[in-house]
């Protein structure tokens, strides 16, 4: 069976990240590469639902029940979108996935770390991305990058932003060879080349 590329985009809100996925996108599709955007929370339909819980629910949430939710939502996304999109031969660019849980839950919110990681192969059934990009940026110029209503997790202090940094720096250091990071203290087209040169070595 043929199998895809799976590049999963992380970083906290404010990096760019997501004008940065809708970019590669258009060059993929520019140069008639096959590939699917997808996003976690919400990347299907039972995810989508979870996502309005997750980021806009007004009442208090544990810490245990709110890290659940994203692994359910995972396990959803990945048995019936990511693998089956994986199994057509196709590139998925996934808009967080594994190392999202592992920073914020983990990292920033201060829960086990190995048993996240943990259920994370569990719910996934080991199933890790080929490529991931993580778009590093100072705490302060995120929170001040962020315009409109805030969600959840935007609405935490700085001092949980600074925990998520480290813990994405943390997560690229353990894991050289899968995780890229890219400052987003630049342009957006000197980030998209360097976006662009990175995925050329998994396509080519």
């Amino acid at each position: 069976m043929k199998k895809g590329i799976f590049i999963t985009f992380e970083g906290a809100d404010g990096c760019g990240k997501t004008t940065q996925i809708e970019l590669i996108k258009k060059y993929l599709d520019l140069n008639n590469i096959d590939n699917v955007l997808t996003r976690e929370p919400g990347g299907c339909d039972l995810g989508f639902e979870l996502r309005k819980i997750l980021l806009h629910y007004e009442k208090p949430v544990s810490n245990i029940a709110e890290l659940f939710l994203y692994l359910a939502d995972r396990a959803q996304h990945t048995e019936f979108t990511i693998k089956p999109l994986l199994a057509e031969g196709k590139i998925v660019l996934c808009d967080r996935y594994i190392d999202s849980t592992v920073a914020y839950q983990g990292y920033a919110r201060g829960q086990d770390i190995e048993k996240i990681i943990e259920l994370n192969n569990l719910v996934t059934k080991n199933l890790k991305p080929d490529l991931t990009i993580v778009f590093d940026i100072d705490s302060n110029l995120a929170q001040s990058r962020l315009k409109g209503e805030k969600d959840r997790l935007e609405k935490e202090g700085l001092e949980f932003h600074k925990a998520l940094r480290k813990g994405y720096l943390e997560l690229a250091k353990s894991n050289p060879e899968r995780i890229k990071v890219i400052s987003s203290d630049d342009t957006i087209e000197n980030i998209h080349k360097q976006c662009v040169e990175l995925i050329k070595g998994y396509i080519n």
